[in-house]
């Protein structure tokens, strides 16, 4: 998780109805998140050649009044994947702004390193790679990596006056500390020129997180 500190009103475009930015420090972030899913299953059925595969998306965090709560979560500027099917049920039942391009992985670790890498592939080859300490450690109460991590609900822009709600449920989750990363995106290619900045901006923070089973919960309109 690379995560870049950014004037929030560049998100408005993207900011779904009835849900606001949502901010750790007075500082606004967007995360650029890569990750594996693994043993994937939809509606407990596995679907051959969806099970596991890599995503790499650009997100930033938002919160939604409930009337009793504050529900804090995600939006996701765009979600890339290896598979065209799931680009397609994602953009057409979903409306989310998913795209497929050619992706891969790697992972090591040793007793003192663990290296984590991510490469998705639109007009050359753009890469994530975190290399942490070995062994995880608790995410602190009220610290960085809680406000990155613990979202637990998803937002969707579906037009002027829509808003797709979806609920998520993981453990939480611990971090590695990070010892170096390696960051090399085309952002404008990619994300286009509303995020052309971040070509030449260091991130806020780049950190490595532990991996879970994750329960996506139907959702509703708001």
């Amino acid at each position: 998780m690379a995560n870049y500190a950014v004037d929030e009103k560049i998100l408005h475009p993207w900011l779904p109805r009835h849900t606001e930015i949502d901010l750790w420090n007075n500082t606004c972030y967007v995360s650029l998140v890569g990750f594996m899913f693994v043993d994937t299953k939809v509606m407990g059925f596995k679907v051959p050649f969806h099970i596991d595969f890599e995503e790499v998306n650009l997100r930033f965090y938002v919160r939604h009044y409930d009337g009793n709560t504050w529900k804090r979560g995600v939006v996701f500027i765009k979600e890339i994947v290896p598979r065209p099917a799931l680009t397609f049920v994602a953009n057409t039942l979903y409306k989310e702004n998913y795209e497929t391009m050619p992706m891969r992985h790697s992972w090591t670790s040793s007793p003192e390193q663990i290296t984590v890498e991510y490469q998705w592939k639109k007009k050359q080859w753009n890469t994530l790679r975190v290399m942490g300490e070995s062994a995880p450690e608790i995410v602190r109460p009220g610290s960085e990596e809680e406000f990155i991590t613990e979202h637990y609900w998803g937002y969707t822009r579906v037009g002027e006056s829509k808003t797709s709600v979806y609920q998520v449920e993981h453990p939480t989750w611990r971090v590695y500390s990070t010892r170096d990363y390696f960051i090399d995106v085309d952002f404008e290619a990619v994300y286009g020129s509303a995020f052309a900045f971040l070509q030449s901006e260091q991130p806020r923070s780049v950190f490595l997180a532990e991996g879970s089973n994750i329960v996506v919960k139907g959702g509703e309109v708001l």
